[in-house]
């Protein structure tokens, strides 16, 4: 063990957006659980290239007893990374969540017969949804990564069916402005509970982050449930 200097993270700035990840050539930086985390301090060099990448400054370098910065470690490291992707077909990218990959999916035969539509509101976005619309009153309020509603083919029968439901992109749209919508439904809207569904990929934990502070800023006791879903359409977490 030695004193040397190396990457902090504060969890509470990050959102798992995963630019520090990318900018990581040693592969120390992982998402974890929507959170940025240093998988090994041995693959840390502690130089700070991944600080600059962070839009919330929750890196910061700091200096403490750890293990010494382990080269050979590194490599290792690396080429069993660079396999995993060859395997799942995963090409670097600036960003983790938009990593080009084929999903080989099994294209069943029958019925061309359209379902019926079980939406039962207008508008559906976010950012269009006033605080105080009629249809929030007394039903769950799902809010749905944007992406989800592509990847989980039963969408309809299992999110929409007598809920309510706004949509949004965490990474891409204005995450205050999210906040302020939510505190607004929670305290004024008469919805009766709350269900986030988001995808697997890294940034879309930030939408979880972003109904958790909701619900604290809303000084109400309303209870939510997390649904996290695969990039090949299966639920990998319900809770």
């Amino acid at each position: 063990m030695v004193v040397r200097k190396l990457i902090e993270i504060d969890e509470d700035l990050c959102t798992g957006c995963g630019q520090c990840v990318t900018s990581c050539a040693e592969g120390a930086l992982e998402i974890v659980n929507g959170k940025a985390k240093v998988v090994s301090d041995r693959f840390c060099d502690g130089l700070g290239a991944c600080i600059g990448e962070c839009p919330e400054g929750a890196l910061k370098i700091v200096e403490r007893d750890v293990a010494e910065f382990d080269e050979a470690a590194v490599k290792e490291h690396m080429t069993e990374k660079a396999k995993h992707e060859k395997r799942h077909h995963i090409t670097g990218t600036s960003c983790p969540s938009a990593q080009p990959q084929i999903l080989h999916t099994k294209h069943h035969a029958g019925s061309t017969r359209e379902r019926e539509s079980l939406l039962g509101q207008w508008p559906i976005q976010l950012m269009l949804v006033p605080e105080t619309a009629p249809f929030l009153r007394d039903k769950e309020l799902v809010v749905l990564a944007d992406c989800a509603a592509v990847a989980y083919a039963n969408l309809h029968e299992r999110f929409l069916g007598g809920k309510a439901i706004v949509m949004g992109c965490p990474k891409f749209d204005n995450a205050q402005i999210y906040l302020k919508k939510l505190v607004g439904m929670i305290k004024n809207g008469g919805i009766k509970g709350l269900t986030v569904v988001h995808m697997e990929v890294p940034c879309c934990f930030g939408l979880q982050k972003i109904v958790e502070e909701a619900v604290s800023a809303s000084g109400t006791m309303i209870t939510f449930h997390e649904i996290v879903v695969g990039i090949r359409g299966d639920i990998l977490k319900s809770q």
